[in-house]
């Protein structure tokens, strides 16, 4: 395995494995820790302040941003090596924390150095 990056066969064919085969074609470097930001949304607004707690104690710089012209989320930042696997467990985790305040953590993103 190249310490640059994960062979294609290692992410599934769904919408995150798309994620990560797009980084590897545009040279993104999977061997160095980088900030991962993750979003939670919901049905309903305001979020419980049960779950921000819940967040604030495992995770980085957690964010409230209020509804715009858009709803309103929560995000936070983990700084890990990014990996299918930690994508999915965290995604899978503060799903689970969040469903009983109707939300769901589904999206992500990392920002890649040009």
């Amino acid at each position: 395995m190249n310490a640059r990056h994960t062979h294609d066969q290692d992410w599934p064919a769904d919408a995150d494995g798309d994620v990560f085969r797009r980084m590897q074609e545009d040279g993104f470097d999977f061997a160095t820790p980088a900030s991962i930001d993750f979003n939670v949304d919901f049905a309903e607004w305001p979020p419980s302040g049960e779950l921000l707690s819940a967040l604030a104690q495992r995770f980085n710089q957690v964010e409230v941003h209020e509804p715009d012209e858009y709803r309103g989320y929560i995000s936070f930042i983990v700084s890990e090596r990014v990996t299918y696997e930690l994508v999915m467990s965290i995604q899978r985790l503060v799903s689970e924390l969040a469903a009983p305040y109707g939300g769901i953590c589904e999206s992500w993103g990392v920002m890649q150095q040009p």
